[in-house]
This record gives structure tokens, C-alpha cells and sequence, in this order.
């Protein structure tokens, strides 16, 4: 019996099978939200040497996703292989370094613990199929940019544009929308956005947003075709603007202070594949009743 003969054939393997993938692939995502942006902010520094005419910088550690090995933060103390399993790690240490006593930061089990959900959600809705296992890759893909975007406002090309490629090629196959729509989803995407930003800079002389929004919602646009971009939009600006505006009488930001606005289009596009569809027409249905 092969495992996908396995998997059809007893679903609470399939499904517990997903389970603990989401938890190692969230382990694996703490460390690319860590350290991707200290290794793209290395080489921008490289690059900026370079183009000035500067001396090239001194030597460095290594800094790469597999080197140095994992480490406290505080006293360096190497993790050992029974400390870096995912989330038992963390209760088997009651969220503190075993070195040092220094408190765990709550992040790192949580960002374990979503990705677990995020690939059992995918694992059950689509079954034992290819649909699932691309929708899983889309999952950590998002889950990865919002995390990065809501602690250093980027979304990262090496990230995004993969997503947009993996998008067209999946549906290639049709495997979510016919590629025509793919396409035209990926295109109508960037260009929605990148009209709102330079009407949002020709009206207040301000930037509302960065490229990477518009590079993320192309990538949405190739997954899902141009049909679920209008739903995307409408969830994600409602969202971030309750958010907005929570934060406004919360923490006591200012209003000009930037919101990253990558998280909203991820959640929103995430759902808008998953139940686009559905939502409006439940919707629709509820009000004329």
C-alpha cells in the first residue's frame, strides 16, 4: 500500500500526519522570519558598498537558514535537539532558556502552533490531493510574508514572486482556476493596486503603500483568478481598518503612523480561495430572507 493509498484509506492518519507537518514547518518558518531579513539587510549593505565605491565589509559569522545553528539570544546557548522540537520544546521548558532562565519569546510556539492549524485546515477541506499539498505551500508562504511585513514593513521578493510563479503554475494544471483567469488574475492584481497608490501620491504627494502589496495581491490574483480579487480587497481594507483603528484608541498611535497592510490581503486572499464564493452568496441569501 502506497501513502497516498494510506492516507485515502484512514484519514486521521492523513489528517494527524498534516498536523505535525504544520509543526515542523513552522519550526522552520520562526527561523526564516528571523533571519531572512538580517540576511537581506546583510546583502543591501554589500550591494550599497559595492555601487559607492566603499571598502567591502569586515568579515562576518556566517548568517544563512541552516548556519549558526539555533541559539538563545541572550547567553547563546546552542539548542539541543529535544529543545528545538516543535512546541513540546517550549512546554517541556516552560518558555525559558534552560542555560539561562531567560524567558522564550510566545512568538515562536504560536507561529508553530498557526502553521499546524493552517496545514490541517488545507489537509481536511481538500482531502488526500495536490490541491492540498499546493494550498499547504500558499499557507506558509503567506503565513511567513505577514509575519515579516508586521515586524519590518516588507514583503520580500524572494518570497512573494515565487508565490506568484507557484500560482500560474499550479493552475497551468487547473488545479484551483483555469490559467487564462490565473493570469489575468495576476495582472489585474498588481494593477489595481499600483493604480490606487499613484492616484492615493498624485492627490496627498504621500506613498499609501509599497510595491510588495501589489506584487503580493498579483500573487493571490494567480491562485485564485481574478474573480476572488474584488472579495480580497473589500475584506482586507475592512479589516485593516478596524484594526486601524482599534490601535488608534489602544496604543495611542498616531494617525499617519503605516500599518503594514501585507497581513490583511494574506488573511483575505487565504480565505477569499478557500470560501470566496460562499461567503457573498450566504451573504446574499441572508439578506433577501
Amino acid at each position: 500500500m502506497s501513502l497516498w493509498d494510506l492516507f485515502a484509506s484512514h484519514p486521521f492518519i492523513y489528517l494527524g500526519s498534516a498536523l505535525l507537518l504544520g509543526l515542523i514547518v513552522g519550526s522552520f518558518l520562526n527561523v526564516l522570519v528571523y533571519r531572512l531579513p538580517l540576511m537581506m539587510e546583510r546583502r543591501w549593505q554589500d550591494e550599497a558598498r559595492e555601487v559607492l565605491g566603499l571598502p567591502a565589509a569586515p568579515a562576518r559569522q556566517r548568517l544563512d537558514l541552516f548556519l549558526p545553528p539555533s541559539h538563545c539570544p541572550h547567553c547563546q546557548h546552542r539548542i539541543r535537539p529535544w529543545e528545538n522540537l516543535p512546541l513540546l520544546g517550549y512546554l517541556l521548558l516552560r518558555g525559558r532558556c534552560s542555560a539561562c532562565n531567560s524567558r522564550i519569546s510566545r512568538r515562536y510556539p504560536l507561529v508553530e502552533l498557526a502553521s499546524a492549524v493552517l496545514t490541517l485546515l488545507a489537509a481536511w477541506y481538500f482531502g488526500v490531493s495536490a490541491h492540498a499539498a499546493a494550498f499547504m505551500l500558499l499557507s506558509w508562504g503567506l503565513l511567513a510574508l505577514s509575519l515579516i511585513d508586521i515586524e519590518h514593513q516588507l514583503l520580500h521578493d524572494v518570497l512573494v514572486l515565487p508565490l506568484l510563479w507557484l500560482g500560474l503554475i499550479v493552475n497551468a494544471f487547473g488545479l484551483f482556476v483555469p490559467l487564462d483567469q490565473a493570469l489575468w488574475g495576476a495582472v489585474a492584481g498588481y494593477l489595481v493596486l499600483w493604480s490606487v497608490y499613484w492616484l492615493f501620491r498624485l492627490v496627498t504627494g504621500k506613498d499609501g503603500m509599497g510595491y510588495g502589496d501589489f506584487k503580493l495581491l498579483a500573487a493571490l490574483g494567480a491562485w485564485g483568478g481574478w474573480q476572488i480579487l474584488p472579495f480580497t480587497l473589500l475584506l482586507s481594507s475592512v479589516t485593516g481598518a478596524l484594526v486601524g483603528l482599534i490601535l488608534l484608541r489602544t496604543k495611542g498611535q498616531q494617525a499617519g503612523t503605516p500599518i503594514p497592510f501585507g497581513p490583511y490581503l494574506a488573511l483575505a486572499g487565504w480565505i477569499a480561495l478557500l470560501w470566496g464564493g460562499q461567503i457573498p452568496a450566504s451573504y446574499l441569501h441572508f439578506a433577501g430572507s
